[in-house]
Protein backbone atom coordinates (compact mmCIF):
# COMPACT_ATOMS: atom_id res chain seq x y z
CA UNK A 1 0.00 0.00 0.00
CA UNK A 2 2.80 2.77 0.67
CA UNK A 3 4.59 1.93 -2.85
CA UNK A 4 1.50 2.08 -4.04
CA UNK A 5 0.78 5.62 -2.66
CA UNK A 6 4.39 6.67 -2.71
CA UNK A 7 4.61 5.57 -6.89
CA UNK A 8 2.73 9.27 -8.05
CA UNK A 9 5.12 10.88 -6.05
CA UNK A 10 8.07 9.22 -7.34
CA UNK A 11 6.80 9.96 -10.90
CA UNK A 12 6.32 13.66 -10.34
CA UNK A 13 9.99 14.04 -8.87
CA UNK A 14 11.41 12.26 -11.72
CA UNK A 15 10.10 13.86 -14.19
CA UNK A 16 10.68 17.31 -13.09
CA UNK A 17 14.36 17.02 -13.14
CA UNK A 18 13.78 15.22 -17.27
CA UNK A 19 13.96 17.25 -19.93
CA UNK A 20 11.17 18.85 -22.04
CA UNK A 21 10.65 16.32 -24.68
CA UNK A 22 11.54 13.17 -22.33
CA UNK A 23 8.86 14.17 -20.14
CA UNK A 24 6.17 13.62 -22.86
CA UNK A 25 6.81 10.21 -23.58
CA UNK A 26 6.19 7.05 -21.79
CA UNK A 27 9.85 6.72 -20.34
CA UNK A 28 10.33 6.98 -16.21
CA UNK A 29 13.49 7.58 -15.60
CA UNK A 30 15.41 10.41 -16.40
CA UNK A 31 18.25 9.89 -19.81
CA UNK A 32 19.05 13.55 -18.54
CA UNK A 33 19.01 14.95 -15.23
CA UNK A 34 18.33 18.54 -15.66
CA UNK A 35 17.91 20.01 -11.89
CA UNK A 36 17.77 23.57 -13.27
CA UNK A 37 14.55 22.96 -14.30
CA UNK A 38 13.66 24.10 -10.61
CA UNK A 39 15.46 27.71 -11.60
CA UNK A 40 13.65 27.84 -14.76
CA UNK A 41 10.18 27.65 -12.70
CA UNK A 42 10.91 30.66 -10.72
CA UNK A 43 12.34 32.57 -14.57
CA UNK A 44 8.67 31.78 -15.80
CA UNK A 45 6.87 32.73 -13.28
CA UNK A 46 6.75 34.44 -9.56
CA UNK A 47 7.08 31.51 -7.39
CA UNK A 48 8.75 33.05 -4.47
CA UNK A 49 5.43 35.30 -4.54
CA UNK A 50 2.98 32.78 -4.87
CA UNK A 51 5.39 30.66 -2.08
CA UNK A 52 4.67 33.93 0.20
CA UNK A 53 1.01 34.62 -0.03
CA UNK A 54 0.46 30.59 1.13
CA UNK A 55 2.64 30.66 3.85
CA UNK A 56 1.02 33.72 4.62
CA UNK A 57 -2.63 32.05 4.28
CA UNK A 58 -1.92 28.96 5.88
CA UNK A 59 0.33 30.19 8.75
CA UNK A 60 -2.11 32.73 9.64
CA UNK A 61 -5.02 30.44 9.28
CA UNK A 62 -3.19 27.96 11.51
CA UNK A 63 -3.03 30.78 14.08
CA UNK A 64 -6.72 31.81 14.04
CA UNK A 65 -7.96 27.82 14.65
CA UNK A 66 -6.05 27.43 17.61
CA UNK A 67 -7.11 30.80 19.02
CA UNK A 68 -10.68 30.13 18.18
CA UNK A 69 -11.15 26.41 18.42
CA UNK A 70 -9.31 25.31 21.99
CA UNK A 71 -11.51 28.02 23.87
CA UNK A 72 -14.57 26.57 22.42
CA UNK A 73 -13.40 23.19 22.14
CA UNK A 74 -12.58 23.34 25.98
CA UNK A 75 -15.82 24.83 26.75
CA UNK A 76 -17.86 21.63 25.06
CA UNK A 77 -15.51 19.50 26.59
CA UNK A 78 -14.85 21.05 30.47
CA UNK A 79 -17.42 23.32 31.28
CA UNK A 80 -21.03 22.62 32.48
CA UNK A 81 -23.33 25.03 30.69
CA UNK A 82 -27.18 25.50 29.44
CA UNK A 83 -27.64 24.44 25.74
CA UNK A 84 -24.05 22.84 25.51
CA UNK A 85 -25.15 19.81 23.88
CA UNK A 86 -27.14 21.61 21.02
CA UNK A 87 -23.82 24.19 20.65
CA UNK A 88 -22.28 20.81 19.96
CA UNK A 89 -25.02 19.26 17.56
CA UNK A 90 -24.43 22.88 15.39
CA UNK A 91 -21.03 22.20 15.49
CA UNK A 92 -21.14 18.53 14.03
CA UNK A 93 -23.93 20.20 11.90
CA UNK A 94 -21.56 22.30 10.31
CA UNK A 95 -18.99 20.03 9.94
CA UNK A 96 -21.35 18.10 7.37
CA UNK A 97 -22.28 21.81 5.37
CA UNK A 98 -20.15 22.04 2.41
CA UNK A 99 -18.32 25.46 1.63
CA UNK A 100 -20.17 25.79 -1.44
CA UNK A 101 -23.03 26.20 -0.15
CA UNK A 102 -22.62 29.55 1.78
CA UNK A 103 -19.93 30.76 -1.08
CA UNK A 104 -22.59 33.04 -2.37
CA UNK A 105 -23.80 35.17 0.56
CA UNK A 106 -20.14 34.99 1.93
CA UNK A 107 -19.09 36.51 -1.18
CA UNK A 108 -21.26 38.83 -1.37
CA UNK A 109 -20.48 39.80 1.97
CA UNK A 110 -16.46 40.72 1.29
CA UNK A 111 -17.76 42.12 -2.05
CA UNK A 112 -19.57 45.03 -0.19
CA UNK A 113 -16.37 45.36 2.34
CA UNK A 114 -14.09 45.48 -0.54
CA UNK A 115 -11.69 42.82 0.56
CA UNK A 116 -11.95 40.50 -2.72
CA UNK A 117 -8.84 39.87 -4.19
CA UNK A 118 -7.13 39.87 -0.90
CA UNK A 119 -6.17 37.13 1.41
CA UNK A 120 -8.56 38.68 4.13
CA UNK A 121 -11.62 36.91 3.50
CA UNK A 122 -9.41 33.58 3.10
CA UNK A 123 -7.80 34.27 6.73
CA UNK A 124 -10.43 35.75 8.39
CA UNK A 125 -12.83 33.10 9.06
CA UNK A 126 -10.56 30.83 10.96
CA UNK A 127 -10.92 33.62 13.54
CA UNK A 128 -14.18 32.73 13.95
CA UNK A 129 -15.00 29.31 13.62
CA UNK A 130 -13.86 25.99 12.46
CA UNK A 131 -16.12 23.31 12.96
CA UNK A 132 -13.82 20.45 12.43
CA UNK A 133 -10.98 21.55 14.49
CA UNK A 134 -13.51 22.24 17.51
CA UNK A 135 -14.97 18.72 17.23
CA UNK A 136 -11.34 17.48 16.45
CA UNK A 137 -9.87 19.08 20.06
CA UNK A 138 -12.74 18.74 22.31
CA UNK A 139 -12.71 14.70 21.17
CA UNK A 140 -9.41 15.20 22.65
CA UNK A 141 -9.73 17.61 25.88
CA UNK A 142 -11.94 14.54 26.94
CA UNK A 143 -9.42 11.99 27.24
CA UNK A 144 -7.37 14.56 29.72
CA UNK A 145 -8.58 13.44 33.38
CA UNK A 146 -11.00 16.22 35.25
CA UNK A 147 -8.68 15.96 38.29
CA UNK A 148 -6.14 17.90 36.82
CA UNK A 149 -8.18 20.75 36.32
CA UNK A 150 -10.22 20.52 39.39
CA UNK A 151 -6.67 20.74 40.97
CA UNK A 152 -6.06 23.73 39.38
CA UNK A 153 -9.12 25.23 39.92
CA UNK A 154 -8.50 24.49 43.98
CA UNK A 155 -5.27 26.20 43.52
CA UNK A 156 -7.17 29.62 42.79
CA UNK A 157 -6.91 29.61 39.10
CA UNK A 158 -9.15 30.92 37.02
CA UNK A 159 -10.81 29.35 34.04
CA UNK A 160 -8.32 31.04 31.73
CA UNK A 161 -5.76 29.89 33.69
CA UNK A 162 -6.57 26.42 33.92
CA UNK A 163 -6.85 26.22 29.88
CA UNK A 164 -3.79 27.53 28.92
CA UNK A 165 -1.47 26.50 32.24
CA UNK A 166 -2.97 22.94 32.85
CA UNK A 167 -5.12 21.86 29.63
CA UNK A 168 -3.11 23.52 26.71
CA UNK A 169 0.36 21.94 27.62
CA UNK A 170 -1.45 18.36 28.71
CA UNK A 171 -2.88 18.43 25.09
CA UNK A 172 0.22 19.01 22.88
CA UNK A 173 -0.68 16.39 20.40
CA UNK A 174 -4.33 17.08 19.62
CA UNK A 175 -3.25 20.69 19.35
CA UNK A 176 -0.78 19.73 17.04
CA UNK A 177 -2.86 17.74 14.94
CA UNK A 178 -5.52 20.36 14.30
CA UNK A 179 -2.91 22.70 13.47
CA UNK A 180 -1.64 20.30 11.07
CA UNK A 181 -4.89 19.36 9.43
CA UNK A 182 -5.58 23.19 8.77
CA UNK A 183 -2.20 23.35 7.22
CA UNK A 184 -2.36 20.97 5.20
CA UNK A 185 -6.13 21.70 3.98
CA UNK A 186 -4.95 26.00 3.44
CA UNK A 187 -1.84 24.89 1.67
CA UNK A 188 -3.64 22.54 -0.72
CA UNK A 189 -7.00 25.11 -1.15
CA UNK A 190 -7.94 25.71 -4.36
CA UNK A 191 -11.21 26.67 -4.30
CA UNK A 192 -10.76 29.39 -1.75
CA UNK A 193 -8.09 31.42 -3.55
CA UNK A 194 -10.01 31.10 -6.89
CA UNK A 195 -12.96 32.24 -5.59
CA UNK A 196 -11.59 35.44 -3.47
CA UNK A 197 -8.30 36.08 -5.42
CA UNK A 198 -8.31 34.73 -9.13
CA UNK A 199 -8.75 38.32 -10.31
CA UNK A 200 -5.43 39.71 -8.63
CA UNK A 201 -2.61 37.65 -9.62
CA UNK A 202 -0.37 38.94 -6.80
CA UNK A 203 -2.38 37.71 -4.74
CA UNK A 204 -2.29 33.84 -6.03
CA UNK A 205 -1.35 30.73 -3.98
CA UNK A 206 0.59 28.38 -4.39
CA UNK A 207 -2.16 25.98 -5.85
CA UNK A 208 -3.89 28.77 -7.53
CA UNK A 209 -0.66 29.27 -9.30
CA UNK A 210 0.19 25.69 -10.63
CA UNK A 211 -3.33 25.56 -12.50
CA UNK A 212 -2.59 28.63 -14.51
CA UNK A 213 1.27 27.44 -14.54
CA UNK A 214 0.00 24.54 -16.12
CA UNK A 215 -2.13 26.07 -18.49
CA UNK A 216 0.74 28.68 -19.60
CA UNK A 217 3.38 25.34 -20.24
CA UNK A 218 1.15 22.26 -20.93
CA UNK A 219 3.72 21.54 -23.63
CA UNK A 220 6.14 21.77 -20.72
CA UNK A 221 5.54 18.74 -18.53
CA UNK A 222 9.06 19.14 -16.59
CA UNK A 223 8.21 22.33 -15.41
CA UNK A 224 5.09 21.67 -14.44
CA UNK A 225 5.84 18.62 -12.18
CA UNK A 226 8.97 20.99 -10.71
CA UNK A 227 6.66 23.20 -9.67
CA UNK A 228 4.48 20.82 -8.25
CA UNK A 229 7.25 19.46 -6.47
CA UNK A 230 7.92 23.05 -5.15
CA UNK A 231 4.29 22.93 -4.01
CA UNK A 232 4.84 19.74 -1.90
CA UNK A 233 8.18 20.33 -0.05
CA UNK A 234 7.00 22.27 2.46
CA UNK A 235 4.30 20.06 3.51
CA UNK A 236 6.27 16.67 3.12
CA UNK A 237 8.86 18.71 5.27
CA UNK A 238 6.30 19.47 8.14
CA UNK A 239 4.90 16.44 8.06
CA UNK A 240 8.06 14.53 8.65
CA UNK A 241 9.30 16.93 11.88
CA UNK A 242 5.65 16.83 13.12
CA UNK A 243 5.11 13.13 12.94
CA UNK A 244 4.94 11.69 16.07
CA UNK A 245 2.68 14.42 17.27
CA UNK A 246 0.34 13.75 15.03
CA UNK A 247 -0.08 10.16 15.56
CA UNK A 248 -0.67 10.48 18.71
CA UNK A 249 -3.40 13.29 18.32
CA UNK A 250 -5.22 10.83 15.70
CA UNK A 251 -4.15 8.44 18.24
CA UNK A 252 -6.16 9.31 21.26
CA UNK A 253 -9.21 11.41 19.76
CA UNK A 254 -12.64 10.05 20.49
CA UNK A 255 -11.05 7.65 23.47
CA UNK A 256 -12.97 9.08 26.64
CA UNK A 257 -10.73 9.14 29.81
Amino acid sequence: MGVMFTLPVIFVVLTSVMKSDQAMTSSWWPTEWHFENFVKVFEKAPMLSYLLNSMTYSLLATLGVLLSAIPAAYALAKLKWRGQSWAFMAVVAAMMLPPQVVIVPLFDMWVRMGLTGTLVPLIAPYFLFDAFSIFLLRQFFLTIPKDYLDAARMDGCSEFQVLYRVLVPMAKPGIAAAAMFCFLYTWNDYFGPLMYTAQVQDNWTLSLAIASFRGMHHVEWNLTMAATVITMAPAIVLFVFAQKSFVKGITFTGVKG
